[in-house]
């Protein structure tokens, strides 16, 4: 990844991410201070490169499997593998776009007991922003966004709660 982050005034970090690989090395980058307990919720558009961070934040936490968009399955689960420079351990993948609005969508989130996946594993949830904050005291906030007409990327991170 291209070293463009800085803080902003937030506490925020910031990234310009030029390409899919550049996601992925912030993912990568990311998991680094991740462990098992951690919940991840990712904001952006379709095509912002949610699924990309992900990706590289499973490579940087050494687990097991493919890891694809779980749209179709709402969560996916991967095992700990093995994690570079860390103690290993499992990722839990949520696509919370088809849980909906209001009270249904608190129930569909209950019924995957993301708060005992959290117990063992780092849990990222997109589109998960204004309903899984509730699972912990703190999570990791990342918001990507595309340029329009552009493959470039840019994310912010910092830790709420």
């Amino acid at each position: 990844m291209s070293d463009h982050a800085v803080s902003d005034h937030a506490g925020e970090q910031y990234a310009e991410l030029p390409t899919v690989e550049d996601t992925e090395a912030l993912g990568r980058r990311l998991a680094a201070d991740l462990q098992a307990g951690d919940l991840v919720v990712l904001d952006g558009p379709l095509g912002a490169g949610k699924t990309a961070l992900t990706r590289g934040i499973a490579a940087g936490l050494g687990v097991q499997g493919r890891v694809t968009s779980p749209t179709f399955v709402i969560a996916r689960e991967h095992r700990p593998g093995e994690r570079p420079g860390g103690k290993p351990v499992g990722l839990v993948h949520v696509d919370a776009y088809r849980l909906g609005d209001g009270p249904d969508a608190l129930d569909e989130l209950d019924a995957l007991d993301l708060d005992t996946d959290l117990t063992a594993a780092v849990v990222v949830v997109e589109w998960g922003e204004g309903l899984v904050e509730k699972l912990t005291d703190r999570h990791l906030r990342v918001r990507l966004r595309r340029d329009p007409e552009s493959d470039v990327r840019r994310a912010t991170w910092g830790w709420v709660g």
